[in-house]
C-alpha cells in the first residue's frame, strides 16, 4: 500500500528589485534576522537568506533581479503564523506606526491581517483562534479590540457557519490552519 509523504513547508523565494526597502521591512519591521547572504552563482544575482525560526536556516530568500514591480506575480500571498493575539497586536502596532496598510480579515478558523510588502508581494500573519469552519470564509474584523472581544466576535459572527467547531472536537482529517 502506498504511504502518503509528510510534506511540511520549508521556504518561499521572492525576486525583488530593492534590497534596501525590503530589509527595512522584513528585517527591521516583521523582525526577521538575515540568515545568509552572497550570488546564487559566480557572477550571478545576490541572494539574501531570512528567516524568524531559529530552527530554520531561512523561511524566505529574495534573488535581487526582479525590474517590473508594478504588476502581480503568479504569487497570491505569503502567510505566516504568530502563536498569540499579543503578538498579532504587535504587528498592527508596528503597521500603524510606519503608515502601513493592512486588511484585518477573518475567516473564522483565523484573525489575519492581509498587506502587501513593499514591492507589492501579497502577505498574511495570523493567529489561529480555537475554531474550525467550512472554508472559504471571510469577514472584515475590528484589529481595535483586545483578545477576549475579539474571541467573542469570532464565536457569534461564525456561530451559526457550516462545520462551525471548537478544533479540539473536529473529526476532519484537515482541520482548517
Amino acid at each position: 500500500m502506498y504511504k502518503r509523504q509528510k510534506l511540511g513547508w520549508s521556504h518561499t523565494v521572492l525576486n525583488i528589485k530593492d534590497k534596501k526597502k525590503i530589509l527595512e521591512f522584513y528585517v527591521d519591521t516583521l523582525g526577521f534576522k538575515i540568515s545568509d547572504s552572497g550570488p546564487v552563482f559566480e557572477n550571478g544575482p545576490e541572494i539574501i537568506f531570512i528567516s524568524y525560526d531559529p530552527n530554520e536556516h531561512h523561511q524566505l530568500a529574495f534573488v535581487l533581479g526582479r525590474e517590473d514591480i508594478t504588476s502581480s506575480t503568479a504569487l497570491n500571498h505569503i502567510s505566516f503564523r504568530v502563536e498569540s493575539y499579543e503578538e498579532l497586536q504587535q504587528i498592527k502596532e508596528k503597521f500603524d506606526a510606519i503608515n502601513h496598510s493592512y486588511m484585518p480579515l477573518c475567516h473564522g478558523n483565523a484573525l489575519s491581517f492581509y498587506f502587501n510588502d513593499p514591492e507589492n508581494n501579497g502577505m498574511e500573519i495570523f493567529f489561529d483562534t480555537p475554531w474550525d469552519v467550512e472554508q472559504p470564509q471571510g469577514e472584515p474584523w475590528d484589529p481595535g479590540l483586545d483578545e477576549k472581544e475579539a474571541l467573542d466576535w469570532v464565536e457569534r459572527t461564525f456561530k451559526d457557519k457550516p462545520g462551525f467547531v471548537l478544533r479540539d472536537e473536529s473529526t476532519k482529517e484537515f482541520v482548517n490552519r
